[in-house]
């Protein structure tokens, strides 16, 4: 394998233990967003836009250089003449062929996957947002809830006061209980409307959560695939 092969399989392993990590299930969306914001990372998040699109534009020119080499070695009639004068040739061509096939492959998952890498973190990051903001409104909630529910103790003890009261004391009685009766209208809207955002907020969490759970599994079959594919190449060479 040369130089510049034993790189891109390298980055390959790299991505595929990045995914395993991302995924795994102990490390909270939460917990990522602040390693994301380490000071390193931000450092360095100019130039990630110009790294990622080079990677993707190096990868691009190995696929198809790799296509390339693949479709070279596919041309079976030329390898049949040459045989009979030549008995290693036969081996020898699909020695080629299967390097350029285990290129295609290494080039093709690795673009794949690191398309993938960046959208997981980007859905982790996004998702560590909406928690967070669910936290603040379930906070907000239970603050108008508490809030609601003592004007509601103090509505109840001035009725009370005022069915003891007498004269110029009930009437003033009256007028704040008519204050207080609007300021727990207002608070029921607040709270209806911390509700309402709440509720829109959970099922952007869950689509989010779906979407991660949906890369992720595909991103466990492509896994499998991959290996299936390298195990059949190695019975490959082992039978010629």
């Amino acid at each position: 394998m040369t130089l510049q092969w034993t790189a891109v399989a390298s980055f390959l392993y790299v991505e595929v233990g990045c995914l395993l990590l991302l995924c795994l299930p102990f490390i909270s969306p939460p917990r990522w967003l602040q390693i994301f914001n380490f000071r390193f990372w931000r450092k360095i998040a100019s130039y990630w836009n110009r790294a990622f699109l080079t990677i993707i534009i190096i990868l691009v020119v190995l696929f198809f250089d790799a296509v390339r080499e693949v479709r070279k070695y596919s041309a079976s009639h030329t390898v049949e003449k040459d045989a009979k004068l030549f008995p290693n040739v036969y081996d020898h061509f699909h020695m080629k062929l299967f390097r350029a096939q285990r290129n295609l492959y290494i080039s093709g998952f690795s673009l794949f996957l690191w398309l993938v890498l960046r959208r997981v973190i980007t859905l982790i990051s996004e998702l560590a947002v909406v928690m967070g903001d669910n936290q603040i409104l379930n906070t907000q909630a239970a603050d108008c809830n508490d809030a609601a529910k003592k004007h509601m103790e103090e509505n109840e003890e001035l009725k009370k006061a005022i069915n003891r009261g007498k004269g110029q004391e009930n009437e003033n009685l009256v007028e704040e209980n008519d204050k207080l009766n609007k300021e727990i209208g207002k608070l029921q809207t607040e709270v209806q409307e911390t509700t309402e955002a709440l509720e829109k907020s959970q099922k952007d969490m869950m689509a989010m959560t779906t979407q991660c759970e949906g890369l992720t599994r595909e991103y466990d079959s492509l896994v499998q695939e991959h290996d299936k594919l390298q195990v059949s190449k190695q019975n490959e060479i082992v039978i010629m």
